[in-house]
């Protein structure tokens, strides 16, 4: 009897051991633990993170870290960190966090576009990846590259094709580069080289060209006829005359690319720069921004037409007046030179 009571009081002790122990397995496992209120929570794990480094994140977002550390432990995920974009959904358990930070890195959507140089380009991309900016730049101004792909410091912007592209958020500066590598390829198809080659313009002149098109109208309508008018004077060996670069000119020359410039004065025209296309025939020796799709496409099919000339339509706001003529744009300058001084715009 007094065993049998021994027996009895043993068993019921390991039951309740057993049953301490299944519930902390299932504490640690299946209990969820994420202690934020909206439906998921965004976490960034860097190259090269260590786990103390994760666990100082990962700590707000979690109603009890010292379980999950246990079951990291045990599942060793804290030897094998994966850099990259993560979502937690609310109500996870240690289990699924963990299989997430293992398997689920999430593409992000990278969109750029209208940069006016390398650097400008370098500082929006890393806004977007883990990729720094000073990395970026070393590689996108890297002889070797620049070498292999002939390209110099000032055609390179013409290789990145602004779009959206997807991307996971620990891209490197050399993946980045890589990829856009097959997206400039992409783009440049056997149809627009053709195009390209019945113009007699290589993809970077189409690229500085287009650049100019940017820059003189956001006008997707009015892009093709633009780049029509610099296609004729090209093909006159007219200079461009193109005010969009003597501002990039002077914004170069200055080194300062923040200045707003929206009257182009005489005396300006007179700048010493291979971007003044008053003072130098042909095209500028880069692209003065980063063209869109659209505007290479409109340098590509450009508009037939005699017009050599245009000016601001101060009547059309957003559109230009185009002449054959260089007494028609003249009468078409005055007024609208006439409308500059009555808005007192100086600069």
């Amino acid at each position: 009897m007094y065993f049998k009571k021994i027996f009895i009081a043993t068993a019921f002790i390991g039951l309740l051991i057993a049953g301490y122990f299944s519930f902390r397995i299932y504490q640690i496992v299946m209990m969820p633990n994420t202690n934020f209120n909206n439906p998921e929570a965004t976490l960034f794990i860097k190259t090269g993170e260590t786990y103390s480094e994760l666990r100082k994140d990962l700590e707000p977002l979690l109603k009890n870290i010292e379980n999950f550390d246990v079951l990291a432990k045990r599942k060793e995920y804290v030897y094998n960190l994966k850099s990259g974009k993560y979502i937690l959904k609310k109500g996870m358990n240690n289990n699924a966090i963990i299989n997430t930070l293992r398997t689920a890195n999430v593409p992000i959507h990278v969109s750029f576009n209208n940069q006016e140089t390398i650097y400008n380009l370098a500082g929006r991309i890393s806004k977007q990846i883990e990729a720094d900016s000073i990395s970026l730049v070393n590689s996108m101004l890297n002889e070797d590259f620049l070498s292999e792909k002939r390209l110099d410091d000032q055609t390179v912007i013409s290789y990145f094709i602004p779009n959206t592209y997807e991307f996971f958020w620990n891209t490197s500066s050399s993946q980045f580069i890589e990829r856009m590598g097959k997206e400039n390829q992409r783009f440049w198809n056997t149809e627009r080289l053709a195009k390209a080659d019945k113009l007699n313009l290589s993809p970077i002149q189409v690229s500085i060209l287009a650049s100019i098109v940017q820059k003189e109208t956001n006008k997707h309508d009015e892009m093709p006829r633009v780049a029509g008018v610099y296609l004729n004077r090209l093909k006159k060996g007219w200079p461009l005359q193109a005010d969009p670069t003597v501002i990039f000119a002077l914004k170069k020359t200055s080194k300062n690319f923040d200045i707003v410039i929206k009257r182009v004065l005489l005396k300006d025209l007179e700048i010493e720069s291979p971007y003044n296309t008053y003072k130098y025939k042909g095209l500028p020796p880069g692209p003065i921004t980063m063209p869109d799709i659209v505007a290479l496409d409109a340098v590509l099919n450009p508009e037939t037409h005699d017009y050599f000339y245009f000016v601001a339509d101060v009547e059309n706001f957003g559109y230009h007046k185009f002449a054959k003529t260089l007494q028609q744009h003249n009468k078409n300058r005055i007024k609208y030179q006439q409308w500059v001084n009555k808005q007192r715009i100086m600069r």
